[in-house]
């Protein structure tokens, strides 16, 4: 390789390595997305998969890692240090093989996830306090809202809530009601239905709260949910994709500069 295609090859691993660096910057910042999230459904997912935790760690492991070989490829590419660029080769291959097995790992789990996930919501719902200040419930609250859902299945799972079935009047869960796409603010806990949005039944009549009088939602949110991860997983298998090809090329490049550089200055090397 003539001295000309070195040159090109150390720029284009220099730019390749500061985008890596970038990268890196970003898949921290969604791990600590992740763990400070408390008022979305991520918060649900959390209490549905401990997974989800250290999946998130792992992240923020991975993004730094990744910035550091970011910063190790452009200093070993800029100042042909052959092992630094070694060094740079041997991470990314092994970033490479973790990105695979979590992938795997990840997708062969998927079912167990939407198990586990759908008995957490059975149990939330069943739990739920009214007037409580819960990550979980608020999180809750949030899928109900914005998916326009009712319960997991459909809206008679709130009739395991002893505490809403056990009010007198007819009450159901604020974040479920039909037509308020265009309140600022989203309803938590627990309203009553007002009388000119009803008719009386016979049970109510009776003092009883009958959920076929809830002004809400009947579907469930099960699918919405299931179709959100599905299309989620997508994106991440896209990014997760796109990432090793970067990589791919990553590993190309450097080791095609270091089987040509010959002999190194480690006196380039900036000291700290």
């Amino acid at each position: 390789m003539g001295s000309a295609c070195v040159k090109v090859t150390k720029y284009f691993l220099f730019l390749f390595n500061l985008l890596f660096f970038i990268l890196g910057g970003v898949i921290l910042g969604f791990g600590v997305w992740i763990l400070a999230d408390r008022s979305s459904f991520i918060s649900v997912l959390q209490a549905s998969s401990p997974s989800l935790n250290v999946g998130a760690y792992i992240f923020i492991g991975v993004g730094a890692v990744t910035m550091l070989m970011g910063f190790l490829g452009c200093v070993g590419a800029v100042n042909e240090v052959r092992c630094l660029l070694g060094l740079y080769f041997v991470f990314l291959l092994l970033i490479l093989i973790a990105q695979v097995a979590a992938g795997i790992l990840f997708y062969f789990n998927m079912d167990k996830v939407k198990q586990e996930m759908g008995s957490i919501v059975t149990k939330l719902i069943r739990d739920y306090k009214d007037g409580q200040e819960d990550s979980l419930q608020q999180g809750w609250d949030y899928v109900q809202a914005q998916g326009k859902c009712c319960g997991w299945v459909n809206f008679y799972n709130w009739t395991e809530n002893a505490e809403l079935m056990n009010r007198t009047t007819v009450t159901y869960p604020c974040s479920c009601e039909k037509g308020k796409d265009d309140s600022p603010l989203m309803k938590k806990g627990f309203c009553k239905a007002s009388d000119g949005n009803r008719t009386l039944s016979d049970n109510e009549t009776q003092g009883g709260n009958s959920p076929e009088q809830w002004p809400v939602y009947q579907e469930g949110c099960m699918e919405k949910v299931q179709s959100w991860l599905q299309d989620n997983l997508g994106t991440i298998l896209g990014v997760c994709v796109g990432v090793a090809v970067i990589e791919l090329l990553g590993m190309l490049l450097s080791i095609c500069l270091c089987r040509n550089v010959h002999s190194e200055d480690y006196s380039k090397v900036p000291k700290y």
